[in-house]
């Protein structure tokens, strides 16, 4: 087999971002199991960079073995694309021309697309991720017989794009982390011809975890509930710290705190000040105590394509609390069997008093959790998986 390009907008060793720290783990795995990967990428340096910026040396840098080759960008009318994306974000209809805008003037490198075009036959196959952002439209529509996509899809108004219907149908294979999710681009898009697989990602395993060590660290003993993530409306966190306040309110006696990991900042009711923690970002292994120690994780998010801290809740045997909107980690709650969910207030505050007062139903829910993530997320599974997808793809 020869070797597979790995096509995404940016990329460097610590960069931050869900489908940015998938592929890390994707092609250091499948490097160190033998496959020929490479990273193909633009010069910019991250998602909250200026995305005409040519950050890095244009030409390929080696990250741990593996060859990065960097394109630089063509400098995009900015302006024009806020304008078109402000639109989408309100869940606005756009026209055709403004989608066109749209990919036209984000991030974009004409140079890579040439590469992609000319040096195809060097390939096995190019993997995009994620689906919304100009090198993944361009860069298939260069070379869609040889495009594999991991769209990392959510229900959004992104998503309904026609150029994205128009494209998608030509590719060779689709990669979906779950079951939601190859059923919500079957709804949007014709893939009847595409090669479809639901491999799941890959999470990383082995790891300590130690309730007492973040007690002692921070100074907290009560008993908490632990939200890890980016503090911003689009994660629904807001709605996470307005039901605590609730939930302190008709509950004053109780000594349950809210934690916070992560980045971002959030408006905390004063009545409550004293009852929420938030640790801003924290290091990985504090991340991992503080899941060990909490009664669960709640996870509020509608709109995920997986969600790796509730994986990592699970590793550490806590139980998680998920939004019933949320497709995605509604099923895996379903599927486990390690959690619940909530779609309203006393829904919220019927799951959080049943798992603090059922304290060994909720460490067996935990317990449960673990066992689920370990035989189907784990890295030596989900490169198996990875392997037998790109072994059946045939010249």
């Amino acid at each position: 087999m020869r070797k597979i390009g790995f096509v995404i907008p940016w990329f460097h060793k610590d960069i931050p971002g869900g489908a940015e720290a998938e592929l890390r783990g994707i092609v250091k795995h499948l490097h160190e199991s033998g496959v020929d990967v490479e990273i193909i990428t633009t010069c910019v340096k991250e998602f909250t960079a200026d995305w005409t910026e040519n950050y890095f040396k244009e030409g390929i840098e080696v990250i741990d073995e593996i060859p990065v080759r960097r394109f630089k960008v063509r400098k995009g009318n900015m302006a024009e694309f806020h304008k078109v994306n402000a639109k989408l974000m309100r869940g606005e209809n756009i026209s055709y021309d403004e989608e066109e805008v749209f990919l036209t003037e984000m991030v974009n490198s004409p140079d890579m697309y040439d590469y992609l075009r000319e040096h195809s036959e060097e390939y096995h196959r190019y993997v995009f991720i994620p689906y919304m952002f100009g090198t993944t439209y361009n860069g298939i529509k260069a070379c869609p017989f040889k495009s594999i996509l991991i769209p990392c899809l959510h229900d959004e108004s992104y998503a309904y794009m026609k150029h994205f219907k128009e494209l998608f149908p030509s590719l060779r294979g689709i990669i979906f982390h779950a079951e939601p999710e190859y059923e919500l681009a079957n709804r949007i898009y014709d893939l009847s011809n595409v090669n479809q697989q639901i491999l799941g990602e890959g999470v990383e395993t082995e790891f300590e975890y130690d309730a007492d060590r973040f007690a002692k660290k921070y100074g907290i003993t009560d008993p908490y509930i632990v939200y890890a993530g980016r503090k911003d409306s689009a994660k629904n966190v807001d709605t996470l710290v307005t039901y605590f306040n609730e939930y302190k309110k008709r509950q004053p006696e109780s000594r349950l705190k809210l934690v916070l990991l992560g980045g971002g900042t959030l408006e905390i009711p004063k009545e409550i000040e004293k009852d929420v923690c938030d640790l801003g970002f924290v290091d990985i292994q504090d991340k991992y105590d503080a899941c060990a120690g909490a009664k669960l994780l709640c996870q509020p998010s509608k709109n995920e394509s997986f969600s790796i801290v509730i994986m990592e809740s699970w590793l550490c045997e806590r139980p998680v609390l998920v939004h019933s909107q949320c497709n995605v980690t509604s099923n895996f709650v379903r599927e486990s069997n390690a959690g619940l969910n909530f779609g309203n207030y006393f829904e919220f505050e019927g799951c959080v008093n049943y798992l603090l007062n059922n304290s060994d139903i909720a460490d067996e829910m935990g317990r449960i959790g673990r066992k689920f993530v370990l035989n189907n997320f784990r890295w030596e599974v989900m490169i198996e998986k990875f392997l037998k997808f790109f072994r059946e793809e045939k010249e």
